[in-house]
Order: structure tokens, then sequence, then C-alpha cells
């Protein structure tokens, strides 16, 4: 049974990552500093798996724990979720960003030379096109400066693991996700943000509960089919085994590069205000929503060309929109059971 550590394992689609992991065989080591998601999860991913799997609260800016976890333990492979990922919080503090980001990932590369550790798995982002020229993005779509400081540590995140495995022939992938949406099909693991959520499903549906009053469009002036923003929005689920064939593609040594690079969306691209009619069909509900100006750090429209992931990872999303939308809410619902 090979050995993998999931950093940021307790979050959103790292939670989902280490479900589909155990389900697939593999022995699931966490570290999570619980900066964005509650130790609660934990016991949740055992619910679901029937394991539990192994957790360790560091934080990742801290090399010394961080060696001392690899010198502790034989791990197979890595995948790196760990690091803020607000895009509009980053605008706001970029330097909080940076140190996070890069230093965390820096201190994990250096404890897996350290410890003779080979396989890597980066979470990325489809940011690090910037606004691309053309739709839809691929792998070969040029990169441009990212609108964001959270765009610019994942596009800078990349550029250090490249020279990284260039210098110590480690074997990485960087999967540039579009995006995450949805929830397991359990109701026990989501979307869960500190404070006022970022994403826009977790406050379409925080809106919906009454959480918060209403729900911000920002910008409806784009040159879009509503003026509204598109996106491509991809199951978490989907996701999370797309991860689970990237780190068996570097186990079975399939790679046919050190560093390799997959984009992984629906394809689709949907406008913020067809993701709320969506929503509001499938769980026959109304959203309060009010048009606001447009927010530093968006682009106008992004959606993915998966087919690199199709034919070398044997990936395609798999999931309907439709039950993305109904699983969130249940989702929604199941923590406002809780809190009752």
């Amino acid at each position: 049974m090979k050995n993998i550590l999931v950093t940021g394992g307790l979050g959103y689609i790292g939670s989902h990552t280490v479900v589909a992991l155990q389900q697939a065989g593999f022995q699931v080591y966490i570290i999570d500093d619980l900066s964005n998601t509650q130790l609660e999860v934990w016991d949740k991913i055992t619910g679901i798996t029937g394991v539990q799997p192994v957790y360790y609260n560091i934080d990742l800016k801290d090399f010394n724990a961080v060696s001392v976890f690899f010198q502790s333990h034989k791990i197979d492979g890595v995948v790196h979720f760990a690091a803020y990922k607000a895009v509009g919080e980053s605008v706001e503090k970029p330097l909080m960003y940076y140190r996070n980001n890069l230093v965390g990932l820096i201190n994990m590369l250096e404890a897996m030379e350290e410890n003779n550790v080979g396989h890597f798995i980066f979470s990325s982002s489809c940011t690090v096109y910037g606004q691309a020229d053309h739709m839809p993005i691929s792998e070969a779509t040029p990169l441009k400066k990212p609108e964001s400081p959270y765009g610019n540590t994942k596009k800078m995140g990349e550029e250090i693991i490249e020279d990284f495995v260039k210098a110590t022939h480690k074997k990485a992938i960087a999967l540039r996700y579009f995006n995450p949406v949805g929830a397991h099909s359990s109701a026990a693991i989501g979307e869960v943000p500190n404070g006022i959520p970022n994403n826009l499903i977790p406050y379409v549906t925080q809106t919906a509960m009454g959480i918060r009053e209403s729900l911000g469009v920002f910008g409806n002036d784009y040159e879009t089919r509503d003026g509204t923003a598109v996106r491509d929005y991809i199951d978490v689920n989907d996701l999370a085994d797309a991860h689970v064939k990237a780190m068996q593609r570097l186990l079975d040594g399939k790679n046919t590069a050190n560093l390799e690079f997959f984009n992984l969306g629906s394809g689709t691209g949907s406008t913020v205000l067809e993701i709320v009619d969506a929503f509001e069909k499938v769980n026959n509900l109304k959203i309060n929503y009010e048009i606001k100006p447009r927010r530093a750090g968006d682009i106008v429209e992004a959606y993915a060309d998966y087919s690199k992931a199709k034919e070398q990872l044997g990936w395609e999303p798999k999931t309907a929109l439709q039950t993305s939308m109904q699983t969130a809410w249940e989702f929604q619902q199941q923590l406002g059971k809780q809190a009752e």
C-alpha cells in the first residue's frame, strides 16, 4: 500500500481527494493547519470511507515541523493543496498570499528532496492563463500575467516546481482546475468557507439558506451572453478522481516529462446568471441577487479544453452541472441541521 501525503487535506477539494485516494487503496496522511476548515472534516472523511487517515496540524511555513514529519513517515507521493485561495483577498493582502503559498510550497519541496520523495501533484489553477485570447483554453494557451496575486502564486508555484524537477529529476504534475462545485453524495463533506464566501456556489447556498441577504453578482456589463462573467464549473468529485489518476500515473512511471500540466474542467462555460438559474431550477428555489460593480482581479471568461487529460490521464468529467447544484444544496442543508 502506497503512502500519500495530502496537504490541505481537510479543505474542500483536499477532503474529497482524500476520500478518493482511500477508496482507491492508498494509505493517506493529512497535513492541515485548519486556517480555512474545521477539524470535524477528519471525522466526516472517516465516516464516508470507514478508514481514518493520519492527521497532523502543521503550518507548512514551519520548515522544521515539515522536515520532522517526513523523517517520521515513509511517503511515496505528495498532493499539495495547502494554500490561501481567495482572489479578492489576495488583491487586498498580497504579501500574506505570497508568504503562505510560496514559502509553504518551497518547504514541502525541500523536505521531499531531503527525504527522497519523488512524486508531487500541485494544485494549480486556470488563473495562470490570465484572460486568454481564445476559448476554450488548452495547455498550449500562452500564460499571461495573472489578474490577481493568488493567480500569480499559482504561476510562480509552477515555475518553482519546474526548476525543482529539472535540478532533482523528481516527477510532478500540475493540475490546472477551473471552478470546483458540488459536494460529496453523502452530504458529509463540501465547501465550508470561513466567514463570507469568496466563491459563487457557497454564496448561492448561503443565500438560499437565509444566512446571506442576497447574492452579489459582480458586473453585468461584460461582453457575454447576459453580461455576467463566464466560468467553467467542474464537480469536486470529478476533480478528486483526476488527482488519483495523476498520482497513479506518476507512481507507474507513465509520465512523459518531469513536469506535466493538465487542465481540469467541464469544457463548458456558464455565466453567473445561468448558474443561479440552474441552481434555482434543480432545487425549486428562488435566489435574491443584486448586480454590483466588477470585482478587481476578475476576468471575463474562462473555460477548458480537457482533451489532454482525457487522452493521457484517462479522465473526463462525469457529473452533470445540475447534480453539482443539487449536492451543494444538500450539503448546505446538512450544515444547517448540524447548527440547530
